[in-house]
């Protein structure tokens, strides 16, 4: 099992249909690049990075068999293995053939020519104590020595041969017949027997050495027994537990005990579904979802969302995102999360604007669009839609969080269980596919803290999707699970209408779009009016307002009215050209100029030689009447640049009158203040004062009887006006930024920071919720304050700002 030519030899004697189908199955790291020999092949696959890969895509079934199989050891066959699952009934041998073979097809398990069953030394690896068994007796007596065999032996009654590993075997040979051990255990003190069943039953405690020797005085009672005939065995240094080898723990369990072994996935309640009927709820699933992702990405293309300073996107831009395409939380995460796997949406500093890609994505029908998304989300390595953490804080999206292998594998094991149903059934409700995803999946991940039941999170997403109908997989998700790229656009194109290029326009002064529009009515009627819905129908309301947006952006009331008109299914009503034309006509009447600074006079022909003046062209001077002009320049450019260019003109103030510029002395208002000082913790300091008339060649002596003379200078007062000084500087900084504590409670939270102690606090999350947290070794780091929560055990970091009350703890 542990070398490398065992594996090697087994792939060389396959035929080239069965390694095609092992190099198949494994599509990871491990068989990329392609290998060179079936040498090379072997070698990789029997790497620890391999069976990592390898171990998250295994059914239920297959871990149970693969743990057995690591219980069991080099001496595992079929036969053990089938007895061990308790697989030996008519049933469950085919199972377990099933099982055997796929696990076979991923190379963890092959034979070796002798009906042994071998496997790669990095998947026995992966558990510690599988099944709660220890190692086997021959791994755990290799430090053992010939003489200490010897007198195990002798207690089993067996004869002991003449070299070392001739004994070795032959306890082996003993403690591998159960019913041997069992008969054994069954003679042995009541004591031993208690003990021996204890440590049968719990999972053992691994220590680095074994071997024996006298046996440690503070044993369990009847541990000398087991220990004199290898039923236990004992640290080499005497000071760790006692361990019990896997041969004697499945002996002593009894024959009736047989390892978790569920070969078939679990039950669910089915109901008969037509695959029309799953086809028609997809469609408008799948339709309402292209319709909604195409209005959130245009958002962001007028308005890019803001990035926070930790990264993602918060709730507060969610939310503008969702108000504007008039689309849930869990469609805009999903649609943002998916883009910007498609390369549709990219960082650029603090905003995520849509790249070249999305202006081509935009162009193309509404069933290709979806595709691309579809495909992006079948290979997200996260659940988009989780929103909350486990401390039910609002998780940003796009945060740029590592990957979770089990979040993929979790909707790979969705889109298998829901493959895996009954042709023309589909569950009753859609939460009972939970159960079948974790049997195809079991190490997927499943900590959503929304979920209410297994896996609802990512269930929710296909549905949403169209990916699930009806408790069935839809011909979308069927495409999407088999990596048919081709046939996924060909069933969208199919299943999803193209985009719609007219809208209806009523007397009410709305459009109305049924399906998807394209992208040029979308961006037609954005720019003209207000969107009020969007899905498999998005409505549109035109108001005066809307209008006018349109007219300040360059637009005319002809050109408004021709692209709508263009637009329409219809002729235009006539409330919408009667609004057209009345915004038109108001539209500009006063009208809005920047300007530094305003030059008027009584001469016309003295301003209009100012505006052509070359020297003055830099102040982008403009006439709006033959007295008065308005310059580009604040009033002081201005004021200089007219008496550079040989003009006397004169400064006014706001109300008209003539500013007089006297130059007045520039006086300091106070003496300058000497800098503060505090008190500190300990011990006091001297003035500027009393610094100042300090001899220069003043010794070490006089300078240390004035600081011992001399006052301690107060610090500053609290800010409460109460007059207590700071004790610390502590207090100071605590003070400085909770500006909601009283000054007992600022002093209470310094001495927590400065001697370790607990306290307890009021604060309020960012969320807006008030929480009673306790708190113990408590760092400053202003403005935050690092300590441990004692309600969620673990560290957290608080914002001074948000502590509103202080209590002991």
């Amino acid at each position: 099992m542990k070398s490398r030519s065992t594996l090697a030899t087994w792939l060389s004697e396959l035929d080239g249909s069965r390694l095609a189908r092992v190099l198949t199955v494994r599509k990871d790291a491990a068989c990329s690049p392609e290998p060179r020999s079936v040498g090379e092949l072997a070698d990789r696959l029997q790497r620890p990075g391999s069976v990592a890969l390898v171990l998250p895509q295994l059914t239920l079934p297959c871990l149970q068999a693969a743990e057995a199989l690591a219980a069991l050891g080099a001496r595992a066959t079929r036969d053990s293995l089938a007895e061990l699952l308790g697989a030996t009934s008519p049933a469950g041998v085919p199972a377990l053939d099933t099982i055997l073979e796929a696990l076979s097809d991923r190379a963890l398990v092959w034979h070796d020519g002798t009906g042994a069953l071998r496997m790669p030394a990095p998947l026995r690896q992966a558990w510690s104590t599988p099944l709660g068994l220890d190692a086997p007796l021959e791994e755990l007596l290799a430090g053992t020595t010939s003489e200490e065999l010897r007198g195990m032996l002798v207690a089993l009654s067996v004869k002991p041969p003449g070299t070392k590993q001739q004994r070795l075997a032959a306890l082996v040979e003993h403690h591998s017949d159960a019913e041997r051990v069992a008969a054994l255990v069954a003679g042995a003190p009541a004591a031993t027997r208690k003990l021996l069943e204890q440590n049968a039953r719990s999972t053992p405690r691994r220590s680095l050495f074994v071997g024996f020797g006298a046996p440690d005085p503070d044993l369990q009672p009847g541990a000398r027994w087991a220990l004199d005939r290898g039923l236990l065995l004992q640290d080499h240094h005497r000071y760790g537990p006692v361990r019990m080898p896997v041969e004697v723990a499945l002996a002593v369990r009894g024959a009736d005990w047989h390892a978790p072994f569920d070969p078939l996935p679990p039950v669910t309640q089915l109901v008969p579904v037509t695959s029309s009927e799953v086809e028609r709820e997809a469609a408008v699933a799948a339709t309402a979802f292209a319709a909604h992702a195409a209005s959130v990405l245009s958002v962001c293309a007028t308005a890019p969302p803001t990035r926070l300073k930790s990264g993602g996107i918060g709730a507060r831009e969610l939310a503008r995102l969702g108000k504007a395409a008039q689309a849930d939380d869990a469609v805009v995460r999903i649609a943002l999360e998916t883009a910007y796997a498609a390369g549709l949406l990219a960082r650029d500093g603090d905003r995520v604007p849509p790249t070249e890609a999305y202006d081509a994505w935009a162009e193309q029908e509404p069933a290709e669009q979806l595709a691309v998304l579809l495909r992006a989300w079948r290979d997200l390595p996260l659940t988009p839609t989780r929103a909350r953490d486990e401390d039910d804080k609002a998780l940003p999206a796009l945060a740029g969080a590592p990957d979770c292998g089990g979040c993929l594998q979790a909707r790979h094991g969705l889109l298998t269980a829901a493959a895996g149903l009954p042709a023309g059934q589909g569950v009753k409700v859609a939460s009972e596919l939970g159960p079948l995803v974790a049997w195809h999946r079991p190490l997927a991940d499943d900590a959503s803290p929304q979920d209410t039941a297994p896996f609802s999170t990512v269930i929710r997403e296909g549905e949403l999707l169209g990916v699930l109908a009806r408790g069935a997989l839809s011909p979308l998700g069927t495409h999407l699970a088999a990596h048919a790229d081709e046939e996924l656009d060909t069933t969208a194109r199919r299943l999803l209408p193209p985009a719609t290029t007219t809208a209806r326009i009523g007397a009410d002064l709305t459009a109305i779009v049924t399906g998807t529009p394209s992208a040029r009515l979308a961006a037609l009627l954005d720019s003209l009016a207000d969107r009020e819905t969007s899905g498999t129908a998005s409505v549109w309301r035109f108001s005066a307002g809307s209008i006018r947006r349109a007219l300040d952006a360059g637009r005319t009331p002809d050109d408004i009215t021709a692209d709508l008109a263009a637009g329409c299914a219809t002729g235009l009503p006539q409330p919408l050209t009667y609004l057209i034309a009345d915004t038109a006509r108001g539209h500009g009447r006063v009208r809005i100029a920047p300007a530094g600074c305003v030059i008027h006079g009584d001469e016309p022909a003295l301003l209009a030689e100012l505006v052509v003046h070359r020297a003055l062209s830099k102040l982008a001077l403009r006439q709006l009447a033959p007295t008065v002009l308005v310059s580009g320049s604040p009033p002081a450019t201005t004021l200089a640049a007219l008496r550079a260019a040989g003009y006397a003109p004169v400064a006014e103030t706001a109300g008209g009158t003539v500013h007089i510029e006297k130059r007045l002395p520039q006086r300091a208002a106070a003496a300058v203040p000497p800098p503060r000082r505090n008190a500190g913790r300990r011990g006091p300091r001297t003035t500027a004062a009393h610094a100042a008339d300090m001899p220069a060649d003043a010794g070490m002596d006089v300078l240390a009887d004035r600081l011992l003379k001399a006052p301690p200078t107060a610090p500053e007062p609290d800010p409460f006006g109460s007059g207590v000084p700071f004790a610390t500087d502590t207090e100071e900084i605590v003070a400085g930024y909770a500006k909601h504590l009283s000054y007992s409670d600022v002093r209470q939270v310094a001495h927590a920071i400065d001697t370790g102690a607990a306290i307890t606090v009021e604060y309020i999350a960012t969320s807006g919720n008030r929480t009673v947290r306790t708190l113990s070794d408590l760092e400053l780091d202003p403005p935050y304050l690092d300590a441990w929560c004692h309600l969620r055990e673990a560290e957290r970091v608080f914002t001074l700002s948000r502590i509103h009350g202080v209590m002991p703890a």
